[in-house]
């Protein structure tokens, strides 16, 4: 069983969020699905879970281990944010079991920082990294974004030289979208945005950059947003697991979860959230059972972001032969020179070019289903 922990509100003592979460969790490990199966990774999204104070850490997660072991678990990741890196927060993640710790750098322009309404500037990314490495975490991560709005080339230029400085584990490079339910994208639509909006080929172009210069100073790209220093001693077990059809339990407000074949999301308000499980309820507000064609679709996208994908895994899984089924999408991408079928030991495999796996997002919508084509949800 994996799952995923977000803690993604940490107003008010422990007796509130962190606790409503332990006894989410609590529910989970009554089910017969979930009970017996040893846990293999965790993860802490978004930098707020950092916010936590060193107690809160502790009982979370004591209170989620009290409920499922974490016996074999081979990966805990914590995302955090750079002005709330302190010394005794990153004490309690080392001892409490994290072996992955990862920092929303974003970029090393104080002016772009605050242009995109981010509160750390860079004097606090150095200040926590110098903290992060003292405390001599196995794995740690830096998140960097391309395309902030009115970001510059050489301001892109510096964040991925000041990134390659720093020498962390990995870096991840995520191209900034502006969802449709933000404040930012309403600006934009009436024409009263704070600066220019980077385009995606722009993106892209920057993207291709950062992975040339990651690549000529060490780095291997393993997939189309990480660079990572040594893959053979740092494989990222939540991707891995994931986009092969593993289980994960979303905890939290609005978290996402797959169990079973049925994809999940909870309750999107702290409110409803809570009520519900008041209720001795899964605090679930949507769900989805995968058929069989849908999981084949599912794990045949996930592990394109990966840039190889190697046929024979369906074949054997799902007895599916994913050339002949995806034929006419994978002819149009080849035609356009986002991928190629090679032969290896094992059989065809399908190979991004880079250039298809700079925009490996937008195009994988080509192998969804009809009904799922040009469908936004809210």
């Amino acid at each position: 069983c994996h799952y995923l922990s977000y803690a993604g509100q940490t107003s008010g003592t422990i007796n509130s969020y962190q606790e409503t979460l332990v006894g989410e969790m609590a529910r989970y490990s009554q089910r017969v699905a979930i009970n017996s199966r040893p846990v293999r990774f965790v993860y802490f999204g978004g930098g707020t879970p950092s916010l936590l104070t060193p107690e809160q850490v502790r009982f979370l997660f004591s209170g989620l281990q009290s409920c499922q072991p974490w016996t074999d678990v081979e990966e805990v990741t914590f995302e955090c944010a750079p002005r709330s890196v302190r010394p005794e927060l990153l004490k309690t993640l080392k001892q409490s079991g994290v072996t992955r710790l990862s920092m929303g750098v974003q970029s090393f322009s104080d002016g772009l920082l605050k242009l995109n309404g981010r509160i750390h500037e860079t004097n606090d990314v150095f200040r926590a990294y110098d903290l992060i490495r003292k405390a001599k975490f196995k794995w740690v991560n830096i998140d960097l974004m391309v395309g902030l709005m009115g970001e510059m080339p050489a301001q892109w230029c510096e964040a991925v030289h000041q990134a390659i400085q720093l020498q962390p584990d990995s870096v991840t490079v995520y191209q900034t979208e502006i969802p449709h339910n933000t404040k930012i994208y309403r600006d934009m639509e009436a024409g009263a945005a704070a600066a220019p909006l980077t385009t995606w080929n722009v993106k892209r172009t920057r993207l291709y950059y950062a992975f040339r210069e990651l690549e000529r100073a060490g780095y291997t790209i393993v997939n189309g947003y990480m660079a990572v220093k040594n893959p053979k001693k740092h494989q990222f077990v939540y991707a891995d697991h994931v986009w092969h059809g593993g289980d994960m339990i979303g905890l939290g407000v609005a978290s996402f979860g797959y169990i079973n074949g049925f994809h999940y999301q909870n309750k999107v308000t702290l409110e409803d959230y809570v009520l519900t499980l008041g209720r001795q309820q899964l605090p679930i507000k949507r769900s989805y059972f995968l058929s069989d064609v849908d999981r084949i679709v599912r794990e045949f996208v996930l592990q394109l972001k990966f840039g190889v994908l190697s046929t024979r895994y369906f074949d054997e899984k799902f007895n599916a032969d994913v050339l002949e089924m995806f034929s006419e999408p994978l002819a149009k991408l080849k035609k356009r020179g986002f991928l190629v079928i090679t032969e290896n030991e094992l059989g065809p495999v399908v190979q991004l070019t880079r250039a298809g796996l700079l925009c490996v997002d937008r195009w994988l919508p080509e192998f969804y289903q009809a009904e799922f084509k040009d469908v936004r949800y809210a």
